[in-house]
């Protein structure tokens, strides 16, 4: 039962709707089938990929997770080293299977979805650790978000046409932004720890200036979708405001940009809440 806990909050439960949600709603809104592909799909997304991708990092990142006072709440587990062996057992384990069955729907979806999945895992394993190249750090988190929508599209024989894959490019555009605000208020603990990162690299304001300009084009990119979709904008004003509030920050006091993303957690829900209502408004 310990372990049971351990693996649930490692999973970042508060985050399981963020990869759940963009593959259910790419499949459903495309196909609008209600199908094993879409209950399984979902069910995979919502905790096994979650439990891989968090699992992972926690046993790689113990090191460094011990440096930084944020991990062992909700913003990151710290996990004790006899946890690390079982975590990384059920991480594969729970996986595997479900990754499996799914790879029978189409080639196509299975290239996709095993890209993701290995993009998933390098970001934090021993030898590949594609979180510590800088720039490729925040490529590959958004890759790990807009990933399970890509397999949605994927599986439900999606035409590309320009609108979808503008919105796709948007969707990823903002994912490299939140991943670049993410690292500010780790930059000092990063540095101390020998930790690279797209903030180590450039600094904690030019990454912050870099993450509003991010939110800025994404938003400018889904102004120009059709009909309703362009009100999407809206979802990313309230991030511009939490970066643009750091503007200036400085290295020596990083851990200021705590406050904003804390902020995060919740305005992810709000911008689901936003996209939804214009996936199911009127066509």
């Amino acid at each position: 039962m310990k372990l049971l806990g351990k693996l649930f909050w490692s999973s970042r439960p508060i985050s399981w709707v963020n990869t759940a949600f963009p593959f259910a709603a790419a499949y459903f809104f495309t196909t609008g089938k209600i199908d094993w592909v879409l209950i399984l799909g979902s069910i995979f997304f919502l905790i096994p990929y979650n439990l891989l991708m968090y699992g992972v990092n926690d046993v790689f990142d113990y090191e460094s997770d011990l440096r930084n006072p944020r991990k062992g709440g909700i913003e990151g587990a710290l996990l004790d080293p006899k946890f690390h062996r079982p975590t990384l057992i059920a991480s594969f384990g729970m996986a595997l299977p479900p990754a499996m069955a799914l790879s029978f729907v189409n080639p196509t979806a299975t290239a996709i979805l095993w890209f993701v999945l290995f993009m998933v895992v390098a970001y934090s394993l021993k030898g590949l650790r594609f979180k510590e190249i800088p720039f490729l750090d925040s490529l590959t988190s958004a890759i790990h978000f807009v990933g399970p929508a890509a397999v949605g599209l994927a599986m439900a024989e999606a035409e590309l046409e320009g609108e979808i894959t503008l919105a796709m490019v948007a969707f990823l555009i903002w994912g490299m932004a939140s991943h670049a605000f993410g690292a500010v208020q780790d930059v000092r603990a990063d540095r101390e720890a020998g930790i690279k990162s797209i903030a180590t690299a450039i600094g904690a304001r030019a990454t912050t200036r870099l993450a509003f300009i991010g939110y800025l084009v994404a938003a400018a990119l889904t102004l120009t979708l059709p009909d309703r979709f362009a009100f999407s904008a809206l979802a990313a004003v309230p991030y511009l405001f939490v970066t643009l509030r750091e503007w200036n920050i400085e290295d020596s006091n990083c851990e200021r940009a705590n406050r904003g993303w804390k902020l995060f957690i919740g305005l992810n829900f709000l911008a689901g809440a936003i996209i939804s209502s214009l996936l199911i408004g009127p066509s």
